[in-house]
């Protein structure tokens, strides 16, 4: 009972720190099951062993301007004995049309063990960084060229940010919550204007993200694997990720994945003109594929469901992982999250 007062006290304090402003978007990798520490700084050292991470998502391709984002990451655990101190960075870029996004952060995890199997721990985290954002000028194409309000080059700011998260995991089940973009202010749009034009697309908001799922063994070598992703911008729609993926001989993964972003709360968003989008739905199909026991493979296809969906060629994602050693321990289970 003491355990889960502490921990909806904490839920209680990060929902708290959520302000209500106005907002950079979530990249909206589909293989978030395999690039959590990006989402939540307290899954580092989950593993408890040094991994890396690497991805490229290309969003309906065929589009000009259209999203493109990439990551790397690396998290392992400091302390091999006690396995109390998780750590990794992480790089993250995100472009869409002539505005970009960079981000750097370094993440830490208190990690408490909650059970004497150690098959059980409630992780705090905590990462801070600085995000680059840019508009490359030469890009834009405009009727005179000596419009002045055209940018000459590319402009770029930076700005600081800081994560929190809490990650708590089972055997057979895990649960999250982190926010992002703790520094961000009712102000901060004020940061991204360029001869009084806005560049809209560069505005930051506090992100809230919840993330669920568990390991549900139905045979002999056969693992099911659900997970969810909730994420909100307390301002525009809430977007909501749902992956079912099936385990064979903890080798191979495939499945499907369903994205809906969407009106579920009452908010006015719907007056603004990029509300056309608030309704984005896809779905995709899902390929994980260890080659051994340090290699992982995965690739993944989205198409939409809207109308923009016969004017691209659906969305493309590739992510490589690689462990660099042995875990510190064997473990009771295999580390499906």
């Amino acid at each position: 009972m003491q355990f889960w007062r502490c921990l909806a006290t904490i839920c209680l304090l990060v929902i708290l720190s959520c302000h209500i402003i106005c907002a950079q978007q979530y990249i909206p990798f589909a293989q978030h099951v395999f690039n959590a520490s990006s989402i939540n700084p307290a899954y580092v050292g989950y593993k408890e062993s040094w991994n890396g991470q690497v991805g490229i998502r290309s969003q309906w391709t065929g589009i000009s301007g259209a999203p493109k984002a990439g990551y790397l990451a690396v998290d392992g655990i400091l302390d091999p004995l006690y396995k109390r101190h998780g750590a990794g960075i992480n790089f993250t870029y995100d472009k869409i049309g002539v505005q970009a996004a960079t981000s750097f952060f370094a993440s830490y995890a208190l990690r408490l063990q909650l059970d004497d199997e150690d098959t059980q721990r409630l992780n705090l985290g905590i990462a801070g960084g600085a995000t680059q954002y840019s508009l490359n000028g030469n890009d834009l194409v405009s009727v005179d060229e000596q419009d002045p309000y055209i940018p000459q080059g590319i402009i770029t700011t930076w700005r600081p940010d800081m994560r929190l998260g809490i990650f708590y995991y089972h055997p057979n089940a895990y649960f999250g919550f982190a926010v992002h973009d703790l520094f961000a202010n009712a102000d901060s749009r004020e940061d991204f204007i360029y001869n009084q034009n806005s560049l809209e697309g560069l505005y930051r908001n506090t992100h809230a993200y919840i993330m669920l799922g568990g390991a549900i063994p139905m045979a002999e070598g056969l693992v099911f694997r659900p997970s969810m992703l909730v994420k909100d911008d307390l301002v525009g729609p809430t977007a909501v990720d749902v992956n079912v993926m099936t385990i064979f001989d903890e080798k191979f993964w495939i499945g499907a994945a369903f994205r809906s972003r969407s009106k579920i709360f009452d908010r006015d968003y719907e007056e603004y003109s990029l509300s056309k989008f608030s309704s984005y739905k896809s779905i995709g199909l899902l390929a994980q594929l260890y080659t051994n026991s340090q290699l992982r493979i995965g690739y993944s296809f989205e198409h939409s469901l809207n109308k923009i969906a016969g004017m691209n060629n659906g969305t493309h994602e590739i992510s490589l992982g690689i462990s660099f050693g042995k875990p510190a321990r064997s473990f009771a289970s295999p580390k499906y999250f």
